[in-house]
């Protein structure tokens, strides 16, 4: 190769490139004291300067390299660490939980909203890990273009036994289509075989992200979602005995219990849609129960419809009253109540929110002491 000097005829061939390749360059004086002799002054400060360049530009190129690799490294190690994983058949995502000490209650199990939070994670994970979402709202990419949510419209939990402290339960999740091209389920059944189990439903809909106002999920996001779901919908609650289907009525008389002026809390309730988040509204139904029923019975079952977003200046009030079995007391219902449950807006008294709630009498436990 033959390299002309652009300030000078002096030719370089590249014998001299790669004498002072060759060369040392960590040691300059010696590396143009050769090549002076070589190839003249003018020329060997030409070549050292060429040869520097080049090392320097070879040197950025391993660096950025090895920052790749070590990239590629730590996603890996990433990759490894997660907790959760798709199916083989991609169609559902498994997921263990640890419960923590923050996450219990005086009862040293899970609380309720603890409950409620581990089930939104799973399902906000299993969509990641099909690979499109990468926001952490569960878009999908067409969702992301046309500025696309995912809201919930009703929750629905049963939980058969509570997890207590440093339980492990192993969480499995999937999503269908609704029974409309407005609606998306997220089914996630939780189970550990001979401690206990927790059964959930949600409902979505989708709406405009600036509008705030209800979209059709479009044939673009079926088909992106609907990939990873199974053609038989997997049910977390058996058809003949489905109550995540049961409506809801409204509380029309006055409430026997209520419980005002509850507030967002502004740093744990407010989520990344900008608005309340679905937990904060089970909190506020707990707020209003007597605490006669909280004293002796745990939560089995709840079903809540959400009306309306919440803002964080929004000052809701939560009523209770207690709904008999058809009417009378059931047999063999003694050790269970029923509540129904209204979330309003203080104020104007704008619903926001109805509940069902189910309620047993909490199992004989030895006296609880501190851990």
């Amino acid at each position: 190769m033959m390299l002309k000097l652009p300030w000078s005829s002096t030719i370089l061939s590249s014998s001299s490139c790669n004498i002072a390749a060759s060369s040392n360059i960590n040691n300059p004086k010696a590396l143009i004291k050769k090549q002076c002799r070589l190839f003249g002054a003018a020329a060997a400060a030409a070549s050292l300067r060429l040869t520097i360049s080049t090392r320097r530009r070879n040197d950025a190129v391993s660096c950025e390299a090895a920052e790749y690799s070590s990239a590629s490294s730590e996603k890996s190690v990433a990759d490894r660490l997660w907790p959760g994983s798709l199916t083989e058949d991609r169609l559902s995502y498994k997921e263990k939980f640890i419960v923590r000490c923050y996450e219990v209650g005086i009862n040293k199990t899970a609380t309720v909203d603890s409950i409620a939070n581990l089930l939104q994670e799973v399902a906000c994970n299993h969509v990641q890990s099909c690979g499109y979402s990468t926001d952490g709202f569960g878009t999908t990419i067409t969702m992301r273009k046309l500025h696309l949510i995912w809201v919930a419209t009703r929750m629905h939990i049963e939980i058969y036994k509570y997890p207590a402290r440093f339980s492990i339960p192993y969480l499995e999740t999937n999503v269908s289509s609704g029974p409309s091209n407005h609606i998306l389920l997220v089914t996630i059944n939780v189970f550990r075989v001979g401690l206990f189990g927790k059964l959930y439903l949600s409902k979505f809909v989708m709406i405009n992200q600036d509008t705030r106002k209800l979209a059709k999920v479009s044939d673009d996001v079926q088909k992106e979602y609907l990939g990873f779901s199974p053609r038989e919908p997997r049910l977390a609650f058996p058809e003949e005995k489905n109550g995540s289907l049961k409506k809801i009525a409204k509380l029309e008389d006055a409430a026997q219990y209520s419980r005002q002026g509850l507030v967002p809390r502004r740093a744990a309730d407010l989520d990344m849609n900008q608005h309340v988040n679905n937990v904060a509204y089970i909190r506020w139904v707990l707020e209003s129960m007597p605490q006669e029923i909280i004293d002796t019975h745990e939560l089995e079952t709840i079903t809540i419809d959400y009306k309306k977003e919440c803002k964080e200046d929004d000052v809701v009030d939560s009523h209770t009253s207690p709904e008999p079995y058809n009417g009378t007391a059931a047999k063999g219902k003694e050790d269970y109540c029923q509540f129904l449950h209204l979330l309003t807006l203080s104020g104007d008294g704008l619903e926001i929110g109805r509940c069902y709630t189910e309620w047993r009498k909490k199992p004989t436990r030895q006296a609880y002491h501190s851990v």
